[in-house]
């Protein structure tokens, strides 16, 4: 390997995915696993923990799974002490673990409201909280927060997610703007509208054989004109935990297929 290839190894780091069970967490950190890191994820339960080693073992990958509930400042003290001592010190954090709740606005309760904000923007703090002082002591880490397009536009039914992502994305710019000196770098990734459990119900096929209304809708305003695959986000994640992104610092990178770059078709 060319010492220019070197600098996207991951060889020998240690990489925490939050919500790596399925999904986009389970993509990235297979991508890292076959960069050389060593992964640590986390469940809030047995059975999506058993079911997520099972998983990783048929893809051939090796993977260190703990129950912890990234919402709860002790769990998570707990979660990064029991990491350290299997695998080391984190040197990648990627703050991954989220959900949507797709409900309009004055039907939302405010507890729904707050769940959402919890996860998607009070627990990426709470993490990145945890693993910060481990990275400053090394003199080096990769904060990486899984945004969102809504982390820069609005949409009908989902204004806990867009505002909890629009907050991370600042929270993403604060922790690149205060730990940048200690040789950290905090970014995020946006992706677009990706195939997945969580989008499954905007996809599904209509009575008639139609496509869903969502799904024509995503088509056309995506110059790539398909939904993205979690393996579209597998290399840009690994660019920004690779020594190849030390100089990248605050950024948000839109995997989306271009669709924040487009007008959309004309009717």
């Amino acid at each position: 390997m060319s010492d220019f290839m070197k600098q996207f190894s991951l060889e020998g780091k240690v990489a925490l995915v939050t919500g790596g069970a399925y999904g986009i967490g389970f993509a990235i950190a297979a991508a890292f696993a076959e960069a050389g890191a060593k992964i640590a994820f986390n469940c809030r339960s047995q059975e999506h923990l058993d079911k997520a080693l099972e998983d990783y073992k048929a893809r051939g990958l090796e993977a260190h799974g703990y129950i912890g509930d990234v919402t709860e400042e002790e769990q998570v003290a707990d979660l990064v002490s029991k990491i350290e001592k299997d695998l080391g010190s984190i040197d990648i954090l990627v703050n991954n673990a989220g959900i949507i709740r797709r409900v309009p606005m004055v039907e939302m309760s405010v507890e729904e409201f707050r769940k959402v904000v919890d996860i998607d923007l009070n627990a990426p703090f709470i993490v990145s909280k945890a693993v910060l002082p481990g990275m400053i002591k090394k003199g080096h880490g990769k904060i990486i927060n899984i945004c969102s397009m809504m982390s820069e536009l609005g949409r009908e039914t989902v204004s806990a997610y867009a505002a909890a992502k629009g907050g991370l994305k600042m929270l993403t710019k604060n922790i690149a703007s205060e730990y940048g000196k200690y040789n950290i770098q905090c970014n995020g990734i946006g992706p677009g509208y990706i195939a997945t459990p969580q989008t499954a119900p905007l996809r599904e096929t209509q009575p008639d054989g139609s496509r869903h209304p969502f799904d024509s809708f995503i088509i056309a305003k995506t110059p790539a004109e398909r939904w993205g695959t979690p393996e579209d986000l597998m290399g840009p994640a690994v660019f920004l935990a690779s020594d190849a992104s030390d100089f990248v610092n605050g950024h948000i990178l839109y995997v989306d297929g271009g669709i924040l770059a487009y007008i959309g078709k004309q009717p």
